[in-house]
């Protein structure tokens, strides 16, 4: 029966994420860091990094499960430090390959968007690699804006990479 203690779950969810999910949140991260030009770091993330992420922002971490699997994440904080910009945020969104496409990245967003606004957050920004025009077209879809290109800014695996800031209004106030 599928309600017993230990039966295998089955289905999608997104959910507020657990200290249980540091290892699986790093790894999806660490790939991403590794193996793509998406993010200009380089600095791979440790489980215990992610951990106290997770404490940190208790009300604005969320991890998307398919069958118990955690297949993606997103995330925000501030923006740039100062009490100016105290209403806006920055996020991050990390989805398996496997789970490209299914809406996932979409249920995260939209999570993490009307969280920020609910927690009277008035602007979020995407900061996106140009080596990541998936990544462009998906915020657009979800309302944001294109409001500013930085030409090569990072660079990472000897290129130079530009940085396209998008931004999308949380809130009227």
């Amino acid at each position: 029966m599928q309600a017993e203690t230990g039966a295998v779950q089955t289905g999608r969810a997104i959910r507020l994420a657990e200290r249980r999910d540091a290892a699986a949140v790093a790894g999806l991260w660490n790939g991403m860091i590794r193996d793509s030009l998406s993010t200009f770091t380089t600095d791979e993330k440790m489980p215990e990094d992610i951990t106290a992420l997770i404490a940190t922002r208790a009300d604005a971490f969320w991890v998307a499960e398919d069958s118990g699997q955690v297949m993606g994440f997103v995330t925000y904080g501030s923006f740039r430090g100062g009490p100016g910009y105290g209403a806006t945020v920055e996020h991050s969104i990390v989805l398996a390959d496997a789970a490209q496409g299914q809406g996932l990245g979409r249920g995260l967003m939209t999570r993490a968007v009307e969280a920020a606004a609910a927690q009277g957050h008035h602007v979020m920004v995407a900061a996106i690699s140009s080596a990541n025009p998936g990544a462009v077209t998906f915020h657009e879809k979800l309302g944001f804006a294109q409001v500013g290109r930085m030409p090569e800014v990072g660079r990472k695996h000897g290129q130079w990479l530009d940085l396209i800031l998008m931004q999308k209004t949380l809130s009227a106030s």
